[in-house]
C-alpha cells in the first residue's frame, strides 16, 4: 500500500507497544523503516516483543519500562529518551485500561485505574513530549487511540468513555494551540479489532459476539493491517495537513447504532412487506 521507507528514520514512541494493537503498529512502523520505542510496565513483555522484532529488524526496537499513571516517572522516562536517541518525532498514545461492569458498582479506585491510564497517562505523556518539541523547535507528531463513544458515551464502560472523551478533547485542543509551532495531533478511533487480551475480557461469549457483528454493517471485525495502515499514514509527512482530526475505522458500526431504525434489519421479508400501502 505504500513505499517501503514511508517512514524511513522517524522515532516512534508507542505507549502499551509490547502487546495488542500496539504491537501491531510497531511492526508496521518497522516495515515502513521507523526505529520504534516500546512503552509499557512489564519489562518481561517488552523484552519478548523486542527480541521477537530484532529477528526481522535488528536494532531499530528499544524499549522503556514506565508507569504512564506516574507523571514524575513520565518525565524521566521521556527525558532519558531524548537523551538516548536524540529526541522523537512521534509518539502514539496507544495505553489503556478499561472495566465492563454497571456503573453504579464502580469503586473511586475502579473509575481512577482507569482514568490513571487513558487519560492521565495520555497527558503526562503528550505534555512531556510537546515540550521538548517546542523548546526545540522541531516536528512533532502525536497519534492517540480512542474510540467512538468518546462523543457518543456507552454504558457500562464509563471511565473508559470520559478518559476516552477527554484524550479526544486534549488531540482537538492541543492541535489547535500548537499546529501552527510545528505539532500535529490527530486520533484514530477503532471499532471491533480483536486483540489476545482485551477482546476475550470484554467479549465474553459468542452470542454477545454475534450480536456486536450484527452492529457492524460490514458483517465483520477489523483486520490489524486495516487499523496499522490508517496510524502509518497519519504519522507520515504526506498526511502533513490533517491536524485535529479523529479518524473512525469501524465498519459503520457506530453510525449504525446511532440510526434510530438501524435495528430494521432484522425484520424478515414478510414483515417489510407488512409496511406496502394496500393495493386499492
Amino acid at each position: 500500500m505504500f513505499v517501503s521507507d514511508l517512514l524511513k528514520d522517524k522515532r516512534v514512541l508507542i505507549t502499551g507497544g509490547g502487546t495488542g494493537l500496539g504491537k501491531s503498529m510497531a511492526h508496521r512502523f518497522l516495515e515502513l523503516g521507523a526505529g520504534v520505542t516500546l512503552l509499557g510496565r512489564r519489562e518481561e513483555v517488552l523484552a519478548e516483543t523486542k527480541a521477537e522484532f530484532d529477528r526481522d529488524f535488528d536494532g531499530r526496537t528499544a524499549t522503556a519500562s514506565c508507569d504512564i499513571r506516574d507523571p514524575e516517572a513520565v518525565e524521566a522516562t521521556v527525558e532519558k529518551l531524548w537523551a538516548e536517541q536524540g529526541g522523537l518525532d512521534a509518539l502514539v498514545n496507544n495505553a489503556a485500561g478499561n472495566i465492563l461492569a454497571p456503573s453504579e458498582t464502580l469503586s473511586h479506585r475502579a473509575v481512577d485505574a482507569v482514568l490513571g491510564i487513558v487519560l492521565h497517562g495520555s497527558a503526562y505523556m503528550t505534555l512531556a513530549c510537546g515540550r521538548r518539541w517546542l523548546k526545540s523547535g522541531t516536528a512533532g507528531n502525536v497519534l492517540s487511540i480512542v474510540t467512538t463513544y468518546a462523543w457518543t458515551g456507552s454504558g457500562y464502560v464509563l471511565p473508559s468513555a470520559m478518559g476516552k472523551a477527554g484524550v479526544l478533547a486534549m488531540t482537538r485542543s492541543l492541535a489547535a494551540e500548537w499546529g501552527g509551532r510545528g505539532v500535529r495531533l490527530n486520533a484514530v478511533a477503532p471499532g471491533p479489532f480483536p486483540t489476545e487480551g482485551a477482546w476475550s475480557r470484554l467479549v465474553p461469549n459468542k452470542e454477545i459476539e454475534k450480536t456486536w457483528l450484527n452492529r457492524v454493517p460490514l458483517g465483520r471485525v477489523g483486520r490489524h493491517e486495516e487499523l496499522t495502515n490508517l496510524a502509518a499514514y497519519l504519522l507520515a509527512e504526506q498526511s502533513g495537513y490533517v491536524n485535529g482530526e479523529v479518524v473512525t475505522i469501524d465498519g459503520g458500526e457506530w453510525l449504525k447504532g446511532a440510526g434510530q431504525f438501524s435495528v430494521m434489519d432484522q425484520l424478515s421479508d414478510e414483515e417489510w412487506a407488512a409496511f406496502r400501502p394496500k393495493k386499492g
